[in-house]
């Protein structure tokens, strides 16, 4: 008896993630990839599995079960990982007061406590000390580097699980059970389109139809610390509060909200919030802020990354600040309020996308609860 066959379009997460969850089931899977390696959103993030993002319930659950694969992964086929945690920094006492109910609704459920200001420092060496009133510690939170993982997860299935990649071609058309590139075609039992360009592409009246934007990240990345030196967890401001949905279990929430909207109206404007992540090598993954519309300006804005740099020096202080690299990232996200895009476009073929920026945190996950709930195993 063959094996059942899936066919998969794209080799970011979503992709990578859908190829695991049936690959392990016993399919016989090909990866298409347009380019000779995948270079989207899917490598340009931090490289953090963010569960505290997440408000309790399915979707942390959903970040929880995507950490134990992507951690799974990592050790078997040797990618580097860090457990390292995170700290939300407080200045101000609305700040610790979010971070106080945070805690007193979450501390059962999850590995978060809040820290007084002595102890946020033993934590980490990269904390600003000055003003600083305490800190919401989470232990779940796990960093890659995402320029390098994602390559590697390709590789891992390609040798664990015989999953078969396509580089350098694109999927001009479907015909199920038929993918066509050109003068070649290639069929299975079932197909997934996972990359957003092709579903844009593939099903434009389907991509118009549907309620999903484009969002516009901008990051940077600062050069190695010297002598060895670790910030230990990743560090966030209090902004990072207003934009995660983890948060909104605190009451004191919307009164914060209140005080940045005007404080930092220019900001929230350009959907700045501001976390710092550190690599293998040492170096500091610094951003974001948040564009939203279905074409972008492919030129970076300096003002954007400055206000970012400036927010930085807040709550943190660092060794070397000199930075090496500036870049934006792009990825769907849905305008319904949904989490994610699942739909059958036509018999056999499904379109998984829409995450939005949650893509290291909750693809493995989405992707496993989604072949594991069609093939009830």
């Amino acid at each position: 008896m063959s094996k059942p066959s899936a066919i998969i379009i794209g080799a970011g997460i979503v992709g990578l993630a859908t190829a695991r969850a049936l690959a392990i089931r016993g399919y016989q899977v090909t990866v298409f990839e347009r380019n000779e390696r995948a270079i989207g959103a899917s490598i340009r993030n931090f490289g953090m599995i963010w569960p505290i993002g997440q408000p309790t319930g399915p979707l942390f659950d959903r970040a929880m079960l995507s950490r134990s694969i992507w951690k799974e992964i990592c050790v078997e086929a040797g990618i580097w990982h860090d457990e390292v945690g995170s700290l939300h920094l407080a200045y101000h006492d609305d700040e610790l007061q979010v971070m106080t109910e945070y805690v007193s609704a979450n501390q059962q459920k999850r590995d978060c406590a809040l820290l007084t200001a002595e102890q946020t420092l033993q934590k980490s060496p990269g904390v600003n000390p000055e003003g600083l009133k305490g800190a919401l510690w989470s232990g779940t939170e796990m960093i890659l580097e995402a320029r390098n993982a994602i390559g590697q997860v390709a590789k891992h299935l390609a040798d664990k699980y015989e999953v078969d990649f396509h580089w350098n071609t694109a999927i001009s058309r479907i015909e199920h059970p038929k993918v066509i590139s050109g003068n070649k075609s290639w069929q299975a039992d079932e197909i997934f389109v996972c990359s957003g360009s092709e579903f844009e592409t593939l099903y434009p009246e389907i991509f118009a139809e549907t309620d999903i934007t484009k969002c516009k990240l901008q990051m940077m990345r600062m050069e190695a610390q010297p002598n060895g030196w670790r910030i230990g967890p990743s560090l966030c401001g209090g902004l990072s509060m207003i934009h995660y949905p983890g948060f909104q279990v605190a009451p004191g929430l919307p009164a914060l909200r209140k005080r940045y909207e005007q404080q930092y109206a220019e900001e929230l404007k350009w959907g700045v919030h501001v976390m710092v992540s550190q690599n293998h090598t040492g170096e500091l993954t610094v951003g974001d802020s948040h564009e939203y519309g279905l074409v972008h300006d492919p030129f970076d804005k300096d003002f954007i990354n400055q206000m970012i740099l400036k927010y930085l020096e807040t709550f943190t202080s660092l060794k070397n600040s000199h930075i090496i690299q500036t870049w934006n990232g792009i990825y769907p996200k849905m305008t319904n309020g949904q989490t994610e895009l699942v739909l059958e476009a036509e018999p056999g073929v499904t379109i998984i996308n829409g995450i939005g920026g949650n893509g290291m945190t909750l693809s493995f996950g989405l992707c496993e609860q989604i072949i594991a709930g069609r093939l009830n195993k």
